[in-house]
């Protein structure tokens, strides 16, 4: 039988300040940046998900919902979505706080997938996850359909 662990035993939270080299022409933080900041986050959580390896196997999808700007407070928050055998879809949020007003905004929503990998670069299989929380049932019951979705762009592109 597949260990299950709980799906918040792997939801991790990193906080980032928006500094000025960290911004584009717009004033506000280069798309990249956040993108390894979301990288980062989803490669700790699937780490302490399976206690392996892993290597990022695809950015699924990333929403740019607003944007940060100097000063700005970045909260990202990270947990393991769905299993597969061998794989793992890490679900990060990312939220900007404005330190002087207090305001808040959802800026970016993003799935990313892993592989847990041994010690000879093989996949190696994952424990599943149990959702508990509303928030958690809604990602975890979503998954197949964002996994079916996986499989048809990857059917494009052969």
């Amino acid at each position: 039988m597949t260990q299950l662990i709980p799906m918040k035993q792997s939801r991790t939270i990193q906080t980032h300040l928006v500094l000025p080299p960290d911004i584009n022409t717009m004033e506000t933080i280069f798309g990249g940046k956040v993108l390894s900041y979301i990288d980062e986050i989803a490669a700790i959580t699937a780490m302490k998900h399976c206690k392996n390896t892993v290597v990022t196997a695809s950015i699924d999808s990333v929403d740019f919902l607003s944007s940060a700007r100097v000063g700005d407070c970045l909260e990202l928050e990270s947990v393991v979505s769905s299993t597969g055998r061998t794989s793992m879809e890490i679900y990060v949020r990312v939220h900007s706080t404005n330190l002087l007003t207090g305001e808040t905004k959802l800026t970016t929503e993003s799935f990313l997938t892993f592989v847990a990998i041994d010690a000879a670069g093989k996949p190696t299989p994952v424990p599943g996850i149990i959702a508990e929380t509303e928030e958690e049932i809604r990602l975890y019951e979503s998954g197949p359909a964002r996994r079916e979705h996986r499989k048809q762009r990857n059917l494009m592109k052969h």
